[in-house]
């Protein structure tokens, strides 16, 4: 059995990566490690009766004998969660975004590659069905060259505020995922990698735009991004954390758009609703979440078991996504600081 160790018990690592781990043959979720006796105690009350053992030292984490490690931390704490790992001998599957900076990723990567270790990045996007089903189409040419992308993903984050004892608080997972870049780099790293993956082409060149409905943040809680493929194609990105955010019913919007020369593919989470048009047939398929950590780990497992890691997302993915995220962030942040120099609104 492969002793899995996870840094990080928030909700990510509580209600994603654990239960995933728990659900695949041949993994044991052996530890949990946390600075925070709180998020431990948490982690606990969400498993009652899975036996684990839970860590505020991390060196008595590493020397709990696990055998991989899941980073599931704040992006911040990710480049010394990795080094730790590296230190150890132990492979990584890491959360996005994978790191706060370039060099911190690069970092990442240099510290795994010189350990002779893997470097996975944890993007569960790819292992849903409905992903799967749309690489195979593309490859297949069921719909022809893509030669257009809309990814979309508008909703509110959990909401902008939570109650506690009748009393409003500012939801404090949401300020978290702003802090740390907002939508794109937080959500749309996941759109950006699928773009890559299923039309197997680099990012060329981009534009991006936003709109800052959370003006107390300096990440906008809105975006867009224009991407050009080196194969023709052009991928649009929407992603915001402000739709329906403040709505007493929030509603949600997650859709695909595949735009070939021969066909479309459709897929909308919302009835999961996944549909080919193209010139022979009209196809209604199953739908899926758009997410699929089970799919995942199963994938880490065998790749753990075998030594064969070519068809994981890997640190170069990770990097790729995270630097094309932030960077069109940033530059965003600096036309919105620009123009309010200058007066405009």
């Amino acid at each position: 059995m492969i002793r899995i160790g996870v840094m990080g018990a928030g909700v990510i690592a509580r209600f994603g990566h654990a239960p995933a781990i728990l659900q695949t043959p041949g993994l044991v979720l052996a530890s949990v490690y946390d600075p925070s006796q709180e998020s431990l105690a948490e982690f606990a009350r969400t498993h009652p009766g899975v036996e684990v053992e839970t860590f505020q030292d991390r060196n008595a984490f590493f020397a709990s004998g696990i055998s991989a490690v899941s980073v599931c931390s704040s992006a911040p704490a990710h480049l010394s969660n990795v080094r730790e790992a590296a230190a150890h001998g132990l492979p990584v599957l890491c959360e996005k975004p994978l790191a706060m900076t370039d060099a911190d990723i690069a970092a990442m990567i240099g510290l795994m590659e010189g350990a002779h270790l893997p470097l996975v990045a944890a993007f569960c996007y790819r292992f849903a069905p409905v992903a799967q089903s749309i690489k195979h189409l593309v490859d297949a040419g069921a719909i022809g060259a893509v030669r257009s992308m809309r990814l979309i993903y508008n909703w509110n984050l959990h909401g902008k505020y939570s109650y506690e004892n009748g009393e409003r608080h500012e939801n404090p997972y949401r300020v978290g995922r702003m802090l740390e870049g907002g939508p794109m780099v937080d959500c749309g790293v996941h759109q950006i990698d699928l773009a890559r993956w299923w039309t197997g082409s680099e990012i060329t060149d981009y534009t991006a735009h936003a709109a800052w409905v959370d003006e107390e943040f300096e990440a906008p809680s809105h975006m867009w991004l224009h991407m050009d493929h080196d194969n023709g194609c052009h991928t649009a990105v929407e992603m915001s954390f402000a739709y329906t955010h403040t709505a007493k019913e929030p509603i949600s919007m997650f859709t695909y758009d595949i735009i070939g020369t021969d066909g479309i593919l459709h897929y909308d989470r919302e009835g999961w609703k996944f549909e080919m048009r193209n010139g022979t047939e009209t196809v209604r398929m199953p739908g899926s979440s758009e997410k699929n950590f089970v799919g995942m780990y199963h994938a880490w497992a065998r790749a753990l078991r075998t030594g064969d890691f070519s068809g994981l997302p890997n640190g170069r993915d990770g990097m790729v996504a995270t630097r094309t995220a932030r960077t069109a962030t940033e530059e965003c942040i600096a036309r919105h600081r620009s123009a309010h120099k200058l007066g405009k609104p």
